[in-house]
């Protein structure tokens, strides 16, 4: 069954004119939900009866004539409208088969209204506009209508026959009609025939699976690229079925669909994005910077707090004489003191090397890298985070002296290794934390650094995995816990800033310090002696050589390898 419009009025001719007219048709135009008249009802239904559209009538009238002029005949037949049907197979349920209307040889496209997509050629007055007054008297010369199909209308206000097209808001219905009549001659009109609908669906769906499943997957920018490349694709499908196959298919349900597919996923991986940082932050925010906070959050079930094996680096730092320091000032200079020293520190460890914040025990600093966030150069970033914790406390000291305060000192151990990393402690509380021989012993080296007389001490892991530092080796010692003896070294600086006198005396004392192993006392004082020449008060080359004067009274055994043990921690 044909689903012809069924209209309970129509516009015509009036009776006046259609008395010498040869054909007739209704002047109505289907008017879609926004207001627009987009489509013209070839063929439509009032009471019972069938009438064609003005339109349609013009162009059978314009064959007739045709015909008429082309074969000498006397008498005007108009030549019939067929229907054009899909094949038989195609016809399933509702689908009715029209497809098209077929006038002698031009074939009409129609949708399932039996009405037809009008070809607007631009806005009003993209036909040309005669005064019926100036035709009236004669103003107007023949040539310029000869051979013309001229259609009688109004364009005022007044008589209300002012549409709304797509391409003006004010459009005359006379001309909407001169538009379809030049779209059904030229061979122009354009198609949208019962199943683009599916088309329209299986592109919706098609589209949808696939931005559904890929834009969750993609980073926010590679979304929106895949996004608008989608939307790209749709437009160009459009614009070719439109341009080449003379076939309209809708393009504003797939753009919204892709658009609200986009819409969706941004927003809910902002909100997922958003409340994984604030989870993350709560957990970790008073442990690492913010920026690794965001880091973690790209990736949120990748960190966890549960406790695991890792390799880590870990700095202990803490302050000489700080019982003194506590004595010489009031509580509230006190606290000044060790937050600004706590603050500037804990801004280099976390801020300018993005280390892991674990702890503060009193004056004291614990931190790690490695974790929770992966670092490559975690023993880099380690011994670099001490020496310019040295510096900072050199540029604290001048503000301290300006006040009056004493001076600051702190010793600093660095060591790496394989630690277990989580959150740890009794029901009561809990702390993210590592725990491992490789902490013990950085916590011993820090300890031993007011021995030595150096600021930093690090660990021979740490120094085997740092490429870029100048080292000077202190000693091979045990600590307190365990039986192996480990090499401890000073950092000094990077290899490109490191001067060469510096060089030249790390050169001398670690031919000092292989003689000392081997016994050579009386070598070991000479060069001890040019040492402290090189660099007078370095209470190193001050310790060795009490060492020495010791040794030579009481001479180590023979199993003696050079190895310093400590009992206490």
């Amino acid at each position: 069954r044909i689903h012809f419009a069924i209209w309970k009025g129509y516009g015509a001719n009036l009776p006046e004119l259609q008395a010498s007219a040869a054909n007739a048709g209704h002047f109505n135009s289907l008017v879609d939900d926004d207001g627009v008249s987009r489509r013209v009802p070839t063929l439509m239904e009032y009471k019972g009866g069938y009438y064609e559209a003005f339109s349609l009538a013009i162009v059978r009238l314009y064959l007739g004539m045709q015909d008429a002029v082309r074969n000498n005949k006397t008498a005007l037949a108009l030549p019939k409208v067929l229907t054009g049907n899909a094949p038989e197979p195609f016809i399933r349920g509702s689908y009715t088969g029209l497809e098209w209307l077929e006038v002698g040889q031009l074939r009409i496209p129609v949708d399932d209204e039996v009405a037809a997509l009008v070809p607007y050629r631009g806005p009003r007055g993209s036909f040309p506009y005669i005064s019926l007054a100036d035709i009236w008297s004669d103003k107007v010369p023949v040539e310029r209508a000869k051979g013309r199909i001229a259609l009688i209308g109004t364009s005022t206000p007044s008589l209300f026959d002012l549409r709304s097209a797509p391409v003006d808001k004010v459009y005359p219905g006379v001309e909407i009609h001169a538009n379809l009549i030049a779209g059904i001659l030229d061979g122009k009109l354009k198609h949208k025939p019962p199943y683009m609908l599916g088309a329209e669906l299986l592109l919706l769906v098609t589209g949808g699976i696939v931005l559904t499943l890929l834009i969750p997957m993609l980073a926010p920018l590679w979304a929106t690229v895949a996004t608008v490349t989608g939307m790209t694709l749709i437009t160009l499908l459009d614009l070719w079925l439109w341009s080449f196959a003379d076939l309209v298919l809708p393009l504003a349900a797939s753009v919204l669909m892709t658009v609200t597919l986009y819409t969706v996923n941004m927003a809910y991986g902002y909100f997922v994005e958003t409340r994984s940082k604030r989870q993350l932050a709560e957990l970790f925010g008073q442990y690492v910077p913010p920026e690794l906070v965001g880091i973690m959050a790209e990736d949120p079930e990748q960190y966890t707090m549960a406790p695991k094996s890792a390799d880590l680096t870990i700095l202990f730092s803490d302050v000489r004489g700080f019982t003194s320091i506590s004595e010489a000032l009031s509580p509230e200079h006190l606290r000044e003191y060790i937050n600004e020293y706590l603050t500037d520190m804990s801004n280099i460890i976390r801020g300018k090397y993005r280390g892991t914040l674990d702890k503060y025990i009193g004056d004291a600093i614990m931190a790690f890298w490695n974790a929770p966030v992966e670092d490559k150069d975690h023993p880099r970033n380690g011994v670099l985070a001490a020496l310019e914790m040295l510096r900072e406390c050199d540029k604290l000291n001048k503000k301290f002296t300006a006040r009056g305060w004493p001076n600051l000192k702190i010793g600093i151990g660095v060591n790496s290794g394989n630690v277990r990393v989580g959150d740890m402690g009794s029901r009561q509380r809990m702390a993210y934390t590592a725990m491992g021989d490789a902490v013990n012993v950085a916590s011993r080296l820090e300890g031993r650094t007011k021995y030595y007389g150096v600021g930093i001490l690090v660990g021979e892991t740490t120094r085997a995995l740092v490429k870029d530092v100048v080292f000077k080796e202190i000693d091979k010692i045990k600590v307190k816990g365990k039986d192996e003896a480990i090499t401890i070294y000073e950092p000094m600086g990077l290899e490109a800033e490191v001067e060469k006198k510096v060089l030249d005396e790390l050169k001398l004392w670690h031919h000092t310090i292989r003689s000392y192993r081997s016994r050579q006392w009386d070598q070991v004082e000479v060069s001890l002696l040019n040492l402290q020449r090189m660099n007078p008060g370095c209470a190193l080359y001050e310790l060795y050589a009490k060492e020495v004067a010791g040794k030579r009274r009481s001479p180590p055994p023979p199993e003696w390898t050079g190895v310093t043990v400590f009992d206490e921690k």
